[in-house]
């Protein structure tokens, strides 16, 4: 369905929107990139590196992930922000194992499952129902 927005007024916005996504995409890579340094600056500082250390940095990966596949091709897959809610869910039940009840960690491994088992179906769905580039259409 094609837009009603006045034409004379939809080349400027969609030129300012393209330079604030711009802009954002930089914010999060530069904040993402000063969080990873961060964190190896406190592991060679304290010369310990943690399973919940190596789990932030994944987190981080998958992040600078998302925003490159964002610049690259204009979408986000929805499996990237399930990847990262599965490695929080993991770092979370790593950091507080000691502190949390046992049905808590149940319900956070069952989460973490759903999520997995989530991202597995939308990979089998994209393979046998790929998308159609709007270029086909």
């Amino acid at each position: 369905m094609p837009s009603e927005f006045p034409k004379t007024l939809k080349k400027p916005f969609i030129g300012l929107f393209n330079i604030m996504e711009a802009a954002i995409c930089v914010a999060i890579t530069i904040a993402t990139l000063v969080a990873m340094v961060n964190e190896v600056y406190n592991i060679i500082i304290y010369r310990d590196i943690l399973l919940s250390d190596i789990l932030l940095m994944f987190i981080y990966l998958e992040v600078l992930a998302m925003v490159h596949h964002f610049v690259a091709y204009g979408k986000i897959p929805v499996r990237y922000p399930l990847y990262i809610a599965i490695m929080a869910i993991a770092r979370y039940i790593t950091l507080g194992m000691k502190e949390l009840d046992g049905v808590y960690i149940i319900w956070l491994s069952l989460a973490a499952f759903v999520l997995a088992a989530s991202t597995m179906i939308i990979r089998i769905g994209h393979h046998y129902w790929p998308y159609e580039d709007d270029e086909d259409n």
